[in-house]
């Protein structure tokens, strides 16, 4: 298992220890409460001297960092308005939760209406930027629900991610995560951005990364991922399965493993500056690495993966043909799935051709 002390470079882990940069936010989620109930909620002190003189410190408010928690249908956030981007990006996913009929081809990318314009990104900030628009609670997760999966198309939930990661690994390990309810009633996510200082010529560390667009949207370095899963009712005999990644913003070959990126839960918290799943005894999980194979599907399952939604997508039976043509040409034994997308749009396209040759007789 990695370590923070070991930073990514290449896709490997190579390097020193380092720190975290990051301060929490003031847990305040209401914007109406009082001077004395939010400064209570940061401080155990109820010294009413010192109460009241931060009512006369703070009489014209106190500065206001947005709210702590967002709620949408199916995730909930912490945003980081400064950087443009979540903090991290909590899921509760069940089999029931990643079937249905909502589609992507309905949803569109776009400012969340609950974030002010002035911190919010816009569409505009990633267009030829040469990064993608990197979602932390997958559009898959919510196919139980259209609505549940607009909302994932909030730029709230989105940040700059690289292309080949965000179709290749990262793609790979949602995947992975909702094969996980398969085997577990419940599975929890917890994904988000991490900024990991970089180590100069001088061996001096440093703090850097990209800001793109006019809202200066901050490109992580990296992006984490917690998973946690039981089965409910659970056995007393068994613990909750959990484990931690951190995964660098950055191409990932099909040669390397998910253990690769496997880190210590401690690890994430040092460099988000956040506590995570403070509810469950840590003590008292299992490595879900060791319960769990943590195999990513391979390749060809991927393009398999990718070629079903090409067709779901193709606006017009000549469009259809190509990508099953371009498809057939790898070498790629089509499998059940993927032959059924195909013969139902090719059946629909004939449907309605049929009916616009009726028309014109």
């Amino acid at each position: 298992m990695a370590t923070v002390g070991r930073l990514f470079g290449g896709g490997l882990l190579v390097g020193t220890t380092v720190t975290s940069v990051l301060i929490g936010y003031l847990m305040n989620t209401r914007k109406d409460e009082t001077v004395v109930n939010r400064m209570v909620s940061v401080s155990p002190a109820t010294d009413p001297q010192k109460l009241r003189r931060s009512e006369q410190i703070l009489k014209y408010g106190v500065p206001d960092r947005g709210p702590e928690l967002r709620y949408y249908a199916n995730h909930v956030l912490c945003y980081d308005q400064a950087k443009k981007t979540p903090v991290w990006v909590a899921e509760h996913i069940t089999k029931d939760h990643i079937k249905g009929t909502a589609n992507r081809k309905h949803s569109h990318f776009k400012q969340d209406p609950d974030v002010p314009v002035q911190f919010s990104a816009s569409n505009g900030d990633y267009w030829h930027s040469g990064w993608s628009r990197g979602h932390m609670a997958p559009a898959a997760d919510s196919k139980y629900n259209q609505l549940a999966m607009d909302e994932t198309f909030y730029l709230s939930n989105i940040l700059p991610q690289d292309i080949d990661n965000n179709s290749g690994f990262w793609n790979r390990f949602e995947i992975y995560c909702r094969d996980l309810t398969k085997q577990f009633t419940d599975v929890y996510i917890i994904s988000g951005p991490l900024i990991v200082p970089e180590i100069d010529a001088n061996g001096k560390k440093f703090v850097k990364y990209q800001v793109i667009g006019d809202n200066n949207v901050a490109v992580p370095t990296h992006l984490f991922k917690i998973v946690a899963a039981e089965n409910n009712p659970r056995n007393q005999n068994e613990a909750v399965a959990l484990a931690a990644f951190i995964v660098p913003n950055k191409p990932i070959t099909s040669a390397n493993k998910l253990k690769q990126f496997q880190v210590p839960l401690t690890d994430v918290e040092q460099l988000s500056g956040t506590t995570f799943l403070n509810k469950l005894d840590k003590s008292k999980t299992r490595n879900l690495c060791g319960v769990d194979a943590c195999e990513l599907i391979s390749g060809e399952k991927l393009e398999l993966y990718f070629t079903a939604r090409k067709l779901e997508y193709a606006k017009s039976e000549k469009v259809l043909d190509n990508i099953w043509n371009e498809f057939r040409a790898k070498g790629i034994t089509p499998d059940e799935y993927v032959i059924q997308v195909y013969q139902r749009k090719k059946k629909e396209f004939e449907q309605k051709d049929h009916k616009v040759s009726a028309v014109l007789k």
